[in-house]
């Protein structure tokens, strides 16, 4: 092997799963009771509800599910859609257009708002004509692109939708919740997904989603009946009817994270990651690295992403940086190899803790 692999990181930086906090570790520790018939756990779901509404900015119901923030896309999209209903993916990077490809396989018709990768929405004519055109039931689209470290703005996006009756809209916010605002009810946003392991950092065990009323409709409609099916989750705080087993450990951990942003503050969480990656980026500027987004494009504040300077392979850079302790993101389809991602998302937010990725990285380029 080239190196050693690492169960803990020394320099975290990588843009999911993020570091564990030790409150959020001893929470997931305890040995728990049965969540199928202790009223307890009932109670410890509506109030990890209650964080997420104040983390998503919205009275719409939120459903906690246990798996990995993909389960959360799979579970909204087949719980909506059946063969034939049109989606509009607006897409600008790998989920924007892997969200497109999940639809086409459960037998959606598809069309993309096509965006670069280096790219946010900017071209709003070409996003209202595909609507106009296409008369979609649900508009798809990713707030962060992690891949890209970029952050598509959705206001208008959400204006749009109104103004043509969309039924749905899809929001993969998995990278960008708890790090910027998020205001899925001024932005008209139906199903808004998440996952533990980002901003929120928690294990990556658990992933929730907002549903507006328009969308509980639907899915009574379709009414799907898999596993990943989100009918059976309707009113389940209040019930305590789980449609299977719940992952007491799993919510417990996912609590007491977003315990800890509602404790901070929002707007103070905003700014903690606001102010962290103008640190990461001035710095690596004075390094001599350049950044992958365009200058025109909206650069998500949760990570950064770079591209690796000409003359040193990603391995061999990857392999500097893992022999002083800094472990980042790689990256994958068109852009691996490429470009790598540094991510200051939830405790990695963290001025020292990139201040010391940045020393690394320094070092590293600087060996030529």
């Amino acid at each position: 092997r080239k190196h050693l692999p690492m169960e803990t990181y020394p320099i975290p930086m990588v843009p999911g799963p993020v570091k564990v906090s030790e409150p959020v570790l001893q929470a997931y520790l305890t040995n728990y009771g049965s969540g199928d018939i202790e009223r307890d756990y009932a109670d410890l779901y509506q109030r990890t509800q209650l964080n997420l509404q104040e983390i998503y900015a919205t009275s719409n119901e939120m459903v906690i599910m246990t798996g990995e923030g993909m389960l959360a896309l799979w579970s909204a999209l087949k719980s909506t859609l059946q063969p034939g209903d049109r989606v509009l993916a607006v897409a600008s990077g790998m989920f924007g257009f892997g969200i497109a490809d999940m639809a086409r396989s459960i037998g959606a018709s598809v069309r993309t708002v096509d965006i670069p990768y280096n790219q946010t929405i900017t071209d709003w004519q070409a996003v209202e004509r595909g609507i106009a055109e296409f008369r979609p039931k649900m508009i798809t689209v990713v707030h962060c692109e992690t891949p890209s470290g970029t952050l598509n703005p959705l206001q208008r996006l959400g204006e749009l939708k109104e103004t043509y009756a969309v039924p749905l809209l899809y929001v993969d916010a998995v990278s960008s919740a708890g790090g910027t605002p998020l205001l899925t009810d001024q932005w008209k946003i139906d199903l808004c997904l998440g996952g533990a392991q980002k901003v929120v950092s928690a294990p990556a065990a658990m992933s929730f989603l907002s549903v507006s009323p328009r969308a509980w409709e639907i899915i009574e409609q379709v009414n799907y009946p898999g596993y990943d099916a989100l009918k059976a989750f309707h009113g389940v705080g209040e019930s305590g009817a789980f449609p299977y087993t719940p992952y007491w450990h799993g919510t417990a951990a996912l609590f007491a994270a977003t315990e800890a942003i509602v404790r901070e503050g929002l707007e103070n969480s905003f700014k903690r990651h606001a102010d962290v990656a103008a640190y990461c980026r001035a710095r690596l500027a004075r390094i001599g690295l350049t950044l992958y987004p365009a200058a025109s494009a909206v650069q998500s504040p949760t990570l950064t992403a770079v591209n690796v300077p000409e003359g040193i392979p990603w391995a061999e850079l990857d392999a500097r940086f893992r022999r002083q302790g800094l472990v980042v993101g790689g990256n994958y389809g068109p852009l691996a190899n490429k470009v790598f991602r540094i991510g200051h998302m939830g405790t990695q937010a963290n001025r020292a803790l990139v201040e010391q990725a940045c020393d690394v990285i320094e070092k590293a380029v600087q060996q030529g």
